[in-house]
């Protein structure tokens, strides 16, 4: 396997360490993170705008994990600057395009599969979702399977709710009904590897299996490091950021049937309790 990440952050290089791949490429826009990511992989600097300068021949399996561009001219940075050259790679074999549970948007609570519509409220969701019709678009043209990953909110080694305890910045917000998925980064280079090995193609939620209430993991955490769990904070009048509060704007509860049957997954940390149990046995600082 030769590997080209565009954009290898927390998950990125977590799928690098479980496909070992015998060569891999990856950008990022930092200097600093591609000095300390060296040994990692052959870094190279890119600003998400320029459309050349990056070795992508010989490629045979892409890792894409880049934001797209909001609003209007927005899109996917990579098919735009890259999308010609991209499908015109005689050995590229599959296309694996990491994004969010955001795009289904509010569902009050109530299940999604990935034939549920999707009704993206943010800006982010919104682009993400243009993002992924994009990349079928060129599977379309290129012949080349992509698989969407659909992620829940990541978390593993060095991001937890231990660190937020530990740093202080843990709350435990109470808005009645409402529940997230979440989704062990550890999880989420599974599935990249396993789409990559059955050259998959569609949508695929990658989640775990238990929708809880976010003040349940905080003190969950808590008790495993024997420490008062922080206070509980009425939603209505607590004071976030608007990014945060647009969160809590959409409540659903994430099916992942379907990553089970076609990609084969057994997740290892099918809830919050498992992970952070073994997070906390195993080192929880990253």
């Amino acid at each position: 396997m030769r590997l080209f990440v565009f954009g290898l952050g927390y998950s990125g290089q977590a799928a690098v360490r479980r496909l070992a791949p015998a060569a891999v490429t990856a950008t990022t826009r930092s200097a600093d993170k591609a000095a300390r990511l060296a040994g990692v992989a052959d870094m190279r600097l890119w600003d998400g705008v320029a459309g050349d300068g990056l070795p992508l021949e010989g490629t045979s399996h892409l890792l894409v994990t880049v934001a797209p561009r909001e609003g209007e001219g927005g899109g996917d940075p990579v098919l735009a600057a890259f999308g010609d050259r991209l499908a015109g790679l005689a050995g590229l074999r599959s296309v694996v395009y990491l994004s969010t549970v955001g795009v289904y948007g509010d569902h009050a609570g109530a299940w999604v599969d990935e034939d549920s519509p999707c009704r993206p409220v943010s800006r982010r969701s919104v682009a993400r979702l243009a993002a992924e019709r994009q990349w079928f678009d060129f599977s379309a043209r290129s012949g080349v399977p992509v698989a969407v990953l659909r992620l829940s909110g990541i978390y593993g080694p060095g991001r937890n709710a231990f660190c937020n305890l530990a740093d202080g910045t843990a709350r435990r917000l109470v808005k009645p009904g409402q529940v997230f998925n979440r989704i062990h980064v550890d999880d989420i280079a599974a599935a990249v590897a396993a789409a990559f090995e059955r050259r998959a193609h569609g949508v695929f939620n990658v989640t775990d299996d238990e929708p809880a209430p976010p003040q349940d993991v905080v003190a969950y955490a808590a008790e495993l490091m024997a420490i008062e769990p922080p206070p509980l904070v009425d939603f209505a009048t607590a004071e976030l950021t608007p990014m945060a509060r647009s969160f809590y704007g959409e409540n659903k509860r994430v099916a992942n049937g379907r990553s089970k049957r076609l990609l084969g997954l057994d997740y290892a940390y099918p809830d919050y309790r498992v992970a952070l149990r073994t997070l906390w046995e195993k080192g929880w600082r990253g």
